[in-house]
Order: structure tokens, then C-alpha cells, then sequence
């Protein structure tokens, strides 16, 4: 008769560290953000984006037609850099 033991807590973190990694090379493959995708990012409504960071002259967007696109790797430094400075209460 086999007898096979399996470690549960190194089986899930394996599975923990491979999931990560497919995640962060999903989110590399995104060149641009629409807006659906920066509310979805910052879980932030777009009336909120509009009245905290849209218009900041800093924040990386561009309009193609009807559609606003944001550069992912810069829009998401802009947003690192905004939220540093916001208050903290």
C-alpha cells in the first residue's frame, strides 16, 4: 500500500506565490486603462475621480474620440504619489 503526505501549508503557499506571480504579469500586460478599469483599480466612483484627481494637471490622460485612456504604469505612480499626499486624519 503507497501512504503519500502532502504538507497543506507548503502546498498553499505555493499556490499563494504562483497566483501572484499570474497576477502581476496579467497586470503588466495592460498598456492602457480605460475608465472602467481606473474605477476598478482605485475602487473609487468616477464622480469621486473627477472631484479629487482628474483634473490635476499631473494625472496622465489622453482623449481618443469619446474614449479617455490612461497609461497604466504612469497613471499608476501618479496615483501613489497622490495619495501620499493626502491628509491623513
Amino acid at each position: 500500500m503507497l501512504n503519500v503526505q502532502i504538507d497543506e501549508q507548503e502546498v498553499k503557499q505555493l499556490y499563494l506565490e504562483k497566483l501572484e506571480e499570474k497576477l502581476k504579469e496579467i497586470d503588466k500586460s495592460l498598456v492602457f486603462w480605460d475608465r472602467n478599469e481606473l474605477i476598478r483599480r482605485t475602487c473609487m466612483s468616477w464622480n469621486f475621480i473627477q472631484e479629487r484627481f482628474f483634473f490635476d494637471q499631473r494625472f496622465p490622460k489622453y482623449r481618443v474620440g469619446k474614449k479617455w485612456l490612461f497609461p497604466a504604469e504612469e497613471t499608476k505612480k501618479f496615483l501613489l504619489l497622490w495619495l501620499a499626499e493626502q491628509p491623513k486624519n
